[in-house]
């Protein structure tokens, strides 16, 4: 612990890595902040409104409450699994897809990420400009140019400022939550909303797959936030931490949203910020209370564009070789990525978004395969043994196209089609299912399974054991056994 935070106290405020290895001498983090962050990360509006939702589609306060809860558990530990792979490698998450997909083939399905995540923070955006703009006394859409200010300054700033915000939202939101929650008791006969038990399978798979869903989407990137755990920080750890973070912030602003949507009388949808404020008063507390919900989005949204910014550095680096971002560089990269975002939640905070936010929503079907493959071949088949350097290499042993893993992929997003209900598509299977959308189901077990069974037969040579980049001129390679440690001293 003492040399971690000697690491972390000789480690500058700006980052200067972006999507290069971590060396183990940079590897200043710790678990705990990997759970701050997350729960950080899921204390916030549109977390609430996700859980809302449950209710508001027609479920009732007890099974929805069940609902949510399992699919959290389930999302979460895909999503941790995501995570685990932070400290072994090094590296941010989308770049290990080049094992699967090819140097070159890992931007398919990072250019569909990159779209995703520019929507999420949109949307983000909106909600977090109705806060500000209520705080300051200003417009909807000063606040949301106050937030996009924010926003680019972080995710510039990068790793330790953003940890650092998510602990500090961690605070802030648990405090406004058990305030909000406390006020939402006193106001609400909770025991009789709970005793009101209507099952039906329809609400209560979508409340499982709205708190799924939730979880997955960090899939992406939550590696990029675990890569400076020392590498020997145990796997399963990380997996605890991350998961736990982002399951109990997840579940305990969903619950809020439950009780709030099945309290309102109808008064929820279309007035989210307001009516949740509006539980604790008014005044100085609303006040506190708008705040909150802002600084609560600075931490996803600021997730969202750092996220975005490495897709963006990964598909260039990929077709261009080695990438090196300087600064100014990154505040290019930033600038452009908010700069997009906010132009979108500008244009559609009135009318557009909510059909935008369902073309974001039918982008998760493009990833939940990606999921899939990545997490079988990392842990079933290569069994962590990646040859890192090859990662840049298009001439390398992942080459530049990996067509086992792209038909896989396309497979994957085909067979969701007819299962996926958005405004934007729905297929022909959902009516059958009682218009709950389950794509994410198929989507993870049927490429996970094909995945397997063809790899397992045509997979490309697997290293002997994990290969990392060479530092302080010694090729350092993580094995625990007395082989692997006289490797690594060679």
């Amino acid at each position: 612990m003492a040399v971690n935070n000697e690491r972390a106290g000789s480690t500058p405020l700006i980052e200067r890595r972006s999507i290069d290895y971590i060396p183990e001498a940079e590897r200043h983090g710790r678990l705990f902040s990997q759970f701050t962050l997350w729960m950080g990360a899921n204390l916030q509006i549109t977390a609430i409104v996700t859980g809302a939702l449950a209710v508001v589609l027609g479920g009732d306060v007890f099974w929805s409450l069940i609902g949510l809860l399992i699919g959290q558990l389930l999302g979460g530990g895909v999503m941790a699994l995501h995570a685990a792979q932070g400290p072994k490698l090094g590296l941010p998450q989308m770049i290990s897809s080049r094992v699967q997909f090819g140097v070159y083939g890992a931007a398919i399905p990072i250019v569909l990420v990159c779209l995703m995540y520019l929507g999420f923070t949109a949307t983000g955006t909106v909600l977090s400009g109705q806060a500000l703009g209520q705080l300051f006394g200003v417009s909807d859409s000063v606040g949301i140019l106050i937030f996009a200010s924010v926003i680019v300054l972080v995710t510039v700033l990068g790793y330790r400022v953003i940890h650092w915000i998510g602990r500090v939202a961690s605070v802030i939101g648990v405090i406004a939550f058990v305030f909000l929650f406390w006020r939402l008791m006193s106001q609400t006969d909770v025991g009789a909303l709970l005793q009101i038990r209507h099952f039906s399978w329809s609400s209560f798979l979508l409340a499982v797959s709205l708190a799924a869903s939730w979880q997955i989407a960090f899939g992406p990137y939550v590696a990029d936030y675990s890569r400076y755990l020392p590498s020997a920080t145990s796997a399963v750890k990380t997996f605890f931490a991350a998961g736990a973070g982002s399951v109990i912030g997840a579940q305990v602003a969903m619950i809020l949203g439950v009780f709030a949507a099945a309290s309102a009388n109808g008064q929820f949808a279309g007035h989210e910020v307001a009516y949740i404020v509006g539980l604790g008063g008014t005044g100085a507390t609303a006040a506190l209370l708008y705040f909150s919900i802002a600084f609560g989005k600075v931490t996803i949204s600021t997730l969202n564009s750092y996220g975005s910014f490495m897709c963006i550095a990964t598909i260039i680096s990929g077709f261009k070789g080695h990438l090196t971002v300087t600064r100014m560089q990154r505040l290019v990269f930033v600038l452009f990525i908010v700069g997009a975002a906010t132009l979108i939640a500008l244009l559609g905070q009135h009318s557009f978004l909510g059909a935008f936010k369902s073309f974001i929503l039918f982008l998760l079907a493009f990833f939940t395969p990606w999921s899939a493959i990545n997490l079988v071949d990392y842990y079933c088949i290569t069994r962590e043994r990646y040859d890192v350097p090859a990662l840049a290499d298009p001439n390398g042993r992942y080459g530049r196209w990996n067509l086992l893993g792209i038909s896989v992929y396309v497979f994957g997003v085909l067979v969701q089609l007819p299962f996926i209900s958005t405004k934007f598509y729905t297929g022909p299977l959902v009516a059958a299912l009682g218009d709950v959308d389950i794509s994410w189901i198929i989507g993870l077990v049927l490429p996970a399974a094909v995945y397997y069974f063809c790899a397992k037969k045509w997979h490309s040579a697997v290293p002997d054991q994990l290969i990392l980049p060479v530092e302080q001129n010694r090729v350092v390679q993580a094995k625990t056994s007395g082989t692997g440690r006289a490797a690594a001293q060679a």
